[in-house]
């Protein structure tokens, strides 16, 4: 498999790009991307059996019930930052390995049932905090020390609407390979 087609793999929507201008169009899309998503991943993963929550996305990439347990801890620290960053001055926040977390046991669980509850009330909470942010608060911003930059807060929405999609299409990815690369 060629270089090329490996960051295909990695990257199916592409990577995230900030976009120019961000309208209120987009954060709205955006925040409905990340509202949906929940409900999209149960309608690809509830029917899966145990062999096929193993199926990874790419050659040695992570499995799809590690995709979902990612995204689930992915955006428990994306509402921290938010309201880190709504709350305080340009707050630095704290970064993960989320290499590490997925190779916990509950980042292994082949039962998603708590996942996505979780997953579902995340979402919700997460949506409504969004749609309360003010255009002046847009602007606030947040430090993230393993990147050396500030993240502003619209761009952080549709950077957390693109990882939603980006892992939606790592599990899709996944269910059309059969886990065979």
């Amino acid at each position: 498999m060629t270089d090329q087609q490996l960051h295909q793999l990695k990257y199916p929507i592409g990577t995230f790009e900030t976009p120019k201008t961000i309208d209120d169009a987009l954060i709205t899309q955006w925040i409905e991307d990340i509202e949906r998503f929940p409900e999209r991943v149960e309608a690809l993963t509830k029917n899966l059996t145990v062999e096929q929550l193993h199926w990874p996305y790419r050659p040695n990439g992570w499995n799809i019930k590690q995709v979902v347990h990612h995204c689930a801890d992915s955006h428990m620290n994306s509402i921290i930052r938010f309201k880190l960053a709504l709350t305080e001055d340009s707050p630095t926040i704290r970064p993960y390995y989320e290499d590490r977390w997925a190779n916990l046991v509950d980042g292994n669980d082949t039962n998603l049932d708590n996942t996505l509850l979780l997953l579902k009330g995340l979402h919700a909470k997460l949506g409504m905090l969004l749609r309360s942010i003010t255009k002046a608060q847009l602007s606030r911003e947040f430090i993230h020390p393993e990147q050396g930059r500030r993240f502003r807060l619209d761009e952080t929405i549709g950077m957390y609407a693109w990882h939603s999609n980006h892992h939606l299409a790592h599990i899709k990815q996944a269910l059309y390979h059969k886990g065979k690369f």
